[in-house]
């Protein structure tokens, strides 16, 4: 499942390629060194994209939020004893991730994960384990364990997603980077 792209959401990878490459003029040519370049460049820019799209791929291995799901999604609420994954609460995280944009729903993920006590969370786990088990036919894998390793990483994703949206790739912070990790 990938986000859309969209152009203000690539103005840090322009400004990348363009410091890193050089601005392109309209007679620049493409040759295999500058593809190499936006390449590389791109290829460092693309974690929270993937990110995004791995946190709703982990949302998509669900039951959808319809009246098919329903039980499923009752289920999740009373074991977790959190709303923050409830579709009517993460509904906007999710839209908003589908457009590229994915920290509102990796914010609510966390919160939801850390609002869980343990108990809550391993009865989660079940609750996912076993929707994870009927749709994707995995019978000889106990429900506990899958259920518990889609937790982990669901939120081991949102942190990712929250990680890559912080990340500061401006020459400033570069050199800064630099000068004190040089020092040690």
């Amino acid at each position: 499942m990938l986000p859309e792209v969209h152009p203000h959401l690539s103005t840090p990878l322009t400004d990348q390629l363009e410091h890193q490459l050089g601005p392109a003029s309209e007679t620049s040519q493409l040759d295999v060194e500058r593809v190499a370049g936006i390449a590389v460049v791109a290829a460092a820019h693309s974690g929270g994209y993937a990110a995004i799209g791995h946190l709703l791929g982990l949302l998509a291995a669900l039951p959808a939020p319809t009246e098919a799901g329903e039980r499923f999604w009752s289920d999740l609420w009373r074991s977790s004893g959190t709303a923050y994954l409830l579709p009517a609460t993460i509904k906007a995280g999710v839209l908003e991730s589908l457009t590229g944009e994915g920290t509102i729903l990796a914010r609510q993920i966390l919160s939801a994960v850390d609002e869980m006590t343990p108990p809550q969370r391993l009865a989660a786990g079940e609750v996912i384990g076993q929707a994870l088990i009927e749709s994707d036919h995995l019978p000889d894998l106990k429900t506990q364990v899958i259920g518990e390793l889609w937790l982990r990483d669901l939120e081991l994703t949102a942190w990712h997603v929250l990680h890559a949206d912080r990340r500061s790739d401006d020459p400033v912070g570069r050199k800064a980077f630099l000068k004190a990790w040089s020092n040690v």
